[in-house]
C-alpha cells in the first residue's frame, strides 16, 4: 500500500495511472486546488492542518511509505482548520511557507519522518520520465549555445540551498533572466523582448529531489518558440519531462534542442 499526496498539473495524472497500471495498493490524500481527484474511490480530501487526520489514515492503511505529485500550493493560513496535531506541527509550516511552494512540502515531509513515514521519490513509479544525458532533438546547441551552457551550470554549482533560482535563460553567455519563487513560466512571461538564449533547467544545491525535479512539457517547449529560445538544458535523471513524444516533435518541428548534461 502507498500513500499519494497529490496535487494539480498532469505530473500528478500521470504518476497515478502508472500505479493503477501497476496494479499497486494505493490511497489518496487530494491537496489539489479543487478536488482533483473528487470521482477516485480511494481518495481522501484532507487539508494539511488536519495532520492528526492525516497521521491516523496512514496508520489505518498499514502503510509506511508515501509520495508527493504535483503542485501543492500554499493554503491561506488565517482560514486553515487545525486539529491537535495541526496546532502542534503548523508554526513550522508557515515559517516554510515564507520560503515558496516547495518549502512547505519539505516541512511536511520532515513530519511525516519524525512520525516514521518514510517519503520516497515522486518518479518511484515513473523513472522513464527522468531521462539520460544526451540530445533529443535533431537540432543541437552551438558553440555559443554552449558556452552559455557552461556558465548557467558555473552559476548553479555556486548557489547556495537558500537561493530559489532553479532555472534562468542565457544568451550569448549573459544571464538574461532568473527563475523566481513564481516559478519558469512566470520568468519567461517577464522578458521584453524575444531572446535567442538557453533556458537552462538544473535542481538547486541540497533540493529534496524526491518531491522537486525540475520539469518541462510541452507548454515549456511552446514558451520557447514564443519567446524566441533556441533551447533546453536538465540535469541528467534529476530532470522530469512529461509528454516525452510530443515534446520531441514538437523541438524538432520548431528546431529547438533538448540537451540533457
Amino acid at each position: 500500500m502507498i500513500g499519494l499526496f497529490l496535487g494539480d498539473t498532469d505530473f500528478s495524472d500521470i504518476v497515478l495511472k502508472n500505479i493503477k497500471k501497476l496494479k499497486k495498493k494505493y490511497f489518496i490524500i487530494d491537496l489539489s486546488k479543487n478536488f482533483k481527484f473528487k470521482k477516485n474511490k480511494h481518495v481522501h480530501r484532507i487539508g494539511i492542518g488536519k495532520f492528526g487526520k492525516i497521521l491516523s489514515l496512514i496508520k489505518e492503511k498499514k502503510t509506511k511509505k508515501v509520495l508527493f505529485a504535483g503542485k501543492i500550493l500554499k493554503p491561506n493560513f488565517s482560514t486553515i482548520s487545525l486539529d491537535f496535531k495541526g496546532i502542534y506541527y503548523m508554526p513550522s509550516v508557515i515559517q516554510a511557507a515564507k520560503k515558496g511552494d516547495a518549502a512547505i512540502i519539505k516541512a511536511i515531509i520532515k513530519i511525516l519522518n519524525k512520525e516514521g513515514i518514510k517519503v520516497i521519490s515522486s518518479i518511484s513509479f515513473n523513472p522513464e520520465l527522468a531521462l539520460r544525458a544526451g540530445n533529443y532533438s535533431k537540432s543541437k546547441p552551438n558553440r555559443n549555445d554552449l558556452l552559455s551552457i557552461t556558465k548557467g551550470i558555473k552559476y548553479f554549482n555556486k548557489s547556495n540551498e537558500l537561493d530559489h533560482v532553479q532555472a534562468m535563460i542565457i544568451n550569448d553567455g549573459k544571464i538574461v533572466a532568473k527563475e523566481g519563487i513564481g516559478g519558469t513560466r512566470k520568468m519567461l512571461i517577464k522578458l521584453k523582448k524575444k531572446t535567442k538564449g538557453v533556458l537552462i533547467k538544473f535542481p538547486k544545491k541540497k533540493q529534496d529531489l524526491r518531491i522537486d525535479l525540475p520539469t518541462i512539457g510541452l507548454q515549456t517547449l511552446k514558451d520557447c518558440k514564443k519567446y524566441g529560445l533556441k533551447g533546453i538544458v536538465l540535469k541528467s535523471k534529476k530532470n522530469i519531462i512529461l509528454d516525452q513524444v510530443k515534446c520531441f516533435q514538437f523541438a524538432n518541428k520548431n528546431k529547438i534542442f533538448i540537451k540533457i548534461v
